[in-house]
């Protein structure tokens, strides 16, 4: 899938991944799409339950046989959020 931005957190550990995601979300506008690789195991938790909150889809999470784990979010807007 097409991705419009990437967070490369890949070394770093829980919270950082989180809090780089949510910062390149921030500068998205509604309906972009942010992959975030990762390889901290937590961030399966704490992206899933940060998309849950903020209302933002969490369009595809999986583990690469490199032990990375690859997760495309979408950001969802206000309109977007009711839809």
């Amino acid at each position: 899938m097409q991705h419009d931005a990437c967070v490369d957190a890949r070394g770093l550990a829980c919270p950082l991944p989180l809090l780089k995601a949510r910062l390149a979300l921030n500068g998205l506008q509604a309906g972009q799409v942010l992959q975030v690789l990762a390889t901290d195991a937590g961030s399966q938790r704490d992206l899933a339950s940060f998309c849950q909150l903020a209302g933002h889809a969490l369009l595809h999470q999986e583990q690469t046989a490199e032990a990375v784990f690859l997760y495309l979010i979408r950001k969802q807007g206000a309109a977007q959020a009711g839809a």
